[in-house]
Parts: structure tokens; sequence; C-alpha cells
């Protein structure tokens, strides 16, 4: 998929530490890329994306950066 046209937001922790990561809707999931590699993104069903927001929110992730 293109990344033309597609809107992407930028996670609020991103801006200035140069880890930047990015969302967008397209077709019939959510996009997520490293604003460093635009052309380089990874597609995720709006089911699997629904299950990993879920999953962080709980803290299941956390040990990966502690």
């Amino acid at each position: 998929m293109p990344n033309m046209g597609l809107r992407w937001t930028k996670a609020r922790r991103s801006y200035g530490s140069g880890a930047c990561v990015e969302l967008a809707t397209g077709g019939e999931g959510v996009l997520m890329r490293n604003s460093r590699r635009p052309d380089d993104h990874i597609h995720h069903s709006m089911i699997e994306f629904a299950v990993f927001l879920e999953a962080a929110k709980n803290g299941e992730f956390d040990h990966l950066v502690d």
C-alpha cells in the first residue's frame, strides 16, 4: 500500500526523542512505521491492533522497557 494520501499520526512521546512511531489507518487496518523509514511499515488488522492496544494498556509489555 503506497504511503501517499495516508494521514500519519506521531505519538506525543516521540517528539524530541528521535524514536518516532507513527500510525495511520489504511484499507481495513492500521499501519505503523518509524518516521526515519517512511516507506517501511507494518500493517495490522483492526482486530490485531485492538488486541495490541488492550495488552499495552494492561501493562503486558512493560517488562520490555524497564
